[in-house]
């Protein structure tokens, strides 16, 4: 049988920045194919240049036995290619069904379409099992669900080739879970699907083949079931991964943040967090864990400045925080941020970085009063100097501060905000979702450096939805549950049955 893909010899680059160089490898017709590397690898690219956003600089490309240029998404799609992306592309105030339209509306009696393209997918999303409502407002769905959206729109185009980027970056383990089971229905109707993701296990449960990419070339391609974790690992980084890093004994010090009957309602009155307690000491990480949208963000929004409480108070080195008395935050984070609190948010897009500014402006954002001379003007050789050094000790790829930010993989991205934070030396370092969608070998590195500061008295709040990471970071466990904190534990203590219990709102007896 003819590959469904086959990729011969793909070469692109961008200026100097070799993306892909000389990529060959196919992709069998009705099997879950793994494209794995490192942040900046160049899988992106190619999946791009796969759905036409991009044109090869050299090389063929194949779909079905038959060579293709793609110059456009809309011929890939016309060829059955569909492309669910990372980052989702739909239009919040617009309904499932509105958003499956758009683009291909056609013809003048548009509601009769409607009619008939409603029918369409209520029929898709019951043999799919998606559980979408088509006429339901993407704003209020789920993180899984609006990805099911993005599914039901490929499904919907006919697509036969389905390529998913980071597909469970954003996921609880239950809408993981939901997903795979979507993905092994469309593997037995004979889709091909290519998935690319970071996360080695489900690598492992759910593809037939890997390939795995390093520095725009193919650095090996292996039958799932005739290999591990630990080789899929170093064949991504070129060399093994420490599965325990070291660390000091846990020895905290002085108090460094007290949450004392932290409450926040909306504007519909409704609870988002109710009597949040606990404390922070120095040198020691507390990580928050919780199924998504229990509370965690809207707790470290306002422990960063970027949102009030509604009661309660918050003390950090025993100052209480500048709450009260503010009609709004404004201003309120740089207040804090001179106090000596960091922040990595847990969305770098929306919070971290400003995309279409350049690396070197981003390193500085947020504390541009730093790096200003004795008449207030910025000291642009200080900044240049500040942004080598970070770019260096963090192994920021491309190491070149002229590019636009948001032309670095997300892995990159990420380490230019770690990086930007570290070097403020904070007392206290807010953490959220720190290796969301980023490789092996940067996880390694970031909770590497997490535990360096750890261990030279920096106090650290971690929220994180990954169990592993907690396991491998926490000194304490606090659990969080529909706004409430519903248990706390010592990493001694580490269960994923009792905190999956207390996730789901039991409360510590």
């Amino acid at each position: 049988m003819q590959p469904a893909v086959e990729f011969r010899n793909i070469s692109k680059a961008f200026g100097a920045v070799q993306a892909n160089a000389d990529v060959s490898f196919s992709i069998a017709k009705g099997t879950i194919h793994g494209v794995i590397g490192e942040n900046g690898a160049g899988k992106s690219t190619l999946m791009s240049i796969l759905y036409g956003y991009y044109n090869a600089d050299s090389g063929q490309l194949l779909i079905d036995g038959e060579e293709r240029s793609i110059r456009t998404s809309h011929e890939a799609i016309a060829l059955g290619i569909g492309m669910v992306h990372q980052h989702f592309m739909l239009v919040d105030n617009f309904t499932v069904l509105d958003n499956v339209m758009l683009g291909s509306e056609g013809g003048f009696k548009l509601a009769a379409q409607r009619a008939q393209v409603e029918a369409k997918l209520r029929e898709i999303c019951e043999r799919y099992n998606l559980q979408l409502d088509p006429l339901a407002k993407i704003e209020d769905l789920s993180v899984g669900a609006q990805q099911r959206v993005e599914i039901l729109k490929q499904i919907y185009r006919s697509a036969e080739i389905l390529i998913l980027d980071e597909p469970t970056a954003v996921l609880t383990a239950q809408e993981t879970a939901s997903l795979f089971e979507i993905l092994r229905l469309f593997k037995e109707q004979g889709k091909t699907i290519i998935l690319i993701t970071h996360k080695l296990g489900e690598i492992m449960e759910i593809t037939d083949n890997v390939t795995v990419m390093r520095a725009g070339r193919v650095a090996g391609a292996v039958v799932t079931a005739e290999t591990s974790k630990e080789e899929l690992a170093r064949l991504m980084v070129g060399r093994p991964i420490q599965n325990e890093l070291p660390r000091a004994a846990y020895d905290p010090g002085a108090t460094v943040l007290e949450v004392d009957g932290l409450h926040l309602e909306d504007a519909n009155k409704v609870k988002l967090l109710d009597d949040i307690r606990f404390s922070l000491r120095a040198g020691e990480i507390v990580a928050i864990a919780g199924v998504s949208g229990n509370g965690q963000s809207e707790l470290m929004e306002i422990l960063s400045g970027m949102r009030l409480p509604t009661g309660g108070k918050v003390r950090f080195l025993g100052q209480e925080l500048p709450f009260a008395g503010r009609g709004d935050a404004d201003g309120l984070p740089k207040v804090l941020r001179r106090l000596g609190i960091g922040h990595v948010p847990e969305d770098r897009l929306r919070d971290g970085v400003i995309k279409d500014f350049s690396v070197e402006q981003n390193t500085v954002f947020g504390y541009q009063d730093q790096v200003k001379n004795r008449w207030g003007l910025f000291n642009f050789k200080t900044i240049k100097e500040r942004c080598a050094g970070l770019l260096k000790a963090f192994d920021v790829r491309p190491n070149n501060p002229d590019l636009r930010i948001g032309l670095l993989s997300g892995g990159n991205q990420q380490k230019v905000v770690i990086a930007r934070e570290v070097a403020a030396a904070p007392k206290l370092m807010l953490v959220g979702q720190p290796t969301r969608g980023v490789d092996i070998g940067t996880i390694e590195s970031i909770h590497t450096q997490l535990l360096k500061m750890r261990d030279e008295g920096v106090a650290i709040l971690l929220v994180s939805v990954e169990l592993e990471e907690v396991r491998a970071l926490a000194d304490r466990i606090v659990v969080m549950s529909g706004g409430r904190i519903t248990g706390e534990l010592k990493i001694e203590e580490f269960d994923t049955t009792r905190i999956g219990l207390l996730m789901g709102g039991m409360h510590k007896s």
